[in-house]
């Protein structure tokens, strides 16, 4: 086990508050908000070992396992038609969880070992390689740990509750510790992306061409992006998306480095965290953190080309989106403020309660 830094103690200061005041003036501006992670914890439960199939996947539904409470990642299964994984924020110990979005609950539970303990889970992605990297890259404390962590296990054959070994990889950034929440494999060159979260605006930072886990991973920036809170790329790896807690963005992706971009069409959502594709790219899929959160599905623009996601905002029929399932389409100035004001609320409480 791996013992944490001391925590120096939050405090909401009168700059603090002013700052926090001017963020919701920004997120009404289209830029991101956010809100400190909390803390969950839950052993694992028994699941099905086998996934229901009563209608079509990869539709709106809602995470009806009630250990995962702070769903902060979210990646289309590669192997398993309509599965998605996903994982807690911090606190609750190496697990992850595969949902069947028929249905909404939990198939597997995938614990972790040979590993330290996750301080702080961020991301998570699917890699063309059969793995699942899990991102272990939070850093709540304003970039206090000058080292994050990455896990990779093989996915499953068989979706049933196991314990595998997962290898870790040390990872550091070339120009300083950070915080972050967005962690991307792309599909082809398998290459792993990390995006910071900073006010402000971020950076996209590159992997080395290979893990290692016997030495230090060292993620170089390569390019600049708003305050992200995950990412994906498409399954053919010529766009990656990133969101916020208010919006989200396309960028083309070519050579390895980021093009031009344009707006994504993205729900509301309480406490928006994740977004992942569809296994077979035609739609984005949109999370959200809570208790039976809601996971919404947003159709791609199919006379674009089939990945220019900036789709019609529809959620897929049959499907539940549950908490997480908010308007679709244009906002109003004022619903966007109702909703800066909520995260900035809700943020506050979360500081609070960590202090």
């Amino acid at each position: 086990m791996r013992s944490l830094p001391p925590h120096p103690g939050l405090r909401l200061s009168g700059s603090a508050a002013a700052a926090a005041t001017a963020a919701v003036a920004l997120a009404a501006a289209g830029l991101l908000a956010s809100a400190a992670p909390a803390t969950a914890g839950a052993a694992p439960a028994p699941a099905a070992s086998v996934a229901a199939d009563d209608g079509s996947p990869d539709r709106s539904f809602t995470i009806k396992d009630p250990r995962i409470t702070e769903s902060s990642g979210l990646a289309a299964s590669r192997a398993h038609p309509g599965i998605y994984w996903t994982h807690n924020d911090s606190d609750d110990g190496p697990y992850v969880y595969a949902v069947d979005s028929r249905t909404g609950k939990t198939v597997a539970t995938i614990s972790l070992r040979g590993i330290g303990e996750p301080r702080d889970v961020e991301g998570i992605s699917v890699g063309s390689d059969g793995n699942v990297y899990v991102g272990d890259i939070g850093d709540n404390l304003g970039g206090s740990w000058d080292h994050v962590w990455i896990y990779r296990f093989p996915e499953p054959e068989q979706l049933k509750d196991a314990t595998v070994r997962a290898t870790q990889f040390t990872v550091q950034y070339a120009d300083g510790p950070r915080n972050a929440e967005a962690l991307m494999v792309h599909p082809t060159t398998g290459r792993v992306y990390i995006a910071s979260k900073v006010e402000g605006g971020g950076g996209l930072y590159e992997g080395p061409a290979t893990l290692t886990s016997s030495g230090t991973n060292v993620f170089r920036r390569i390019g600049e992006v708003p305050w992200v809170t995950d990412g994906a790329f498409s399954p053919d790896g010529k766009e990656l998306v990133l969101r916020s807690y208010f919006s989200a963005r396309a960028y083309v992706w070519k050579d390895g480095r980021l093009g031009a971009d344009h707006a994504v069409r993205a729900p509301f959502q309480g406490q928006a965290e994740s977004v992942t594709y569809t296994a077979d790219g035609k739609a984005l899929m949109f999370g959200s953190e809570g208790k039976e959160s809601g996971v919404v599905r947003v159709d791609l623009d199919k006379d674009s080309g089939g990945n220019s996601p900036s789709g019609n905002g529809s959620s897929s029929s049959g499907g539940s989106g549950g908490s997480g399932g908010g308007p679709q389409g244009n906002a109003t100035l004022g619903a966007v403020v109702l909703a800066g004001v909520a995260a900035l609320v809700f943020g506050v409480k979360r500081l609070r309660r960590k202090d």
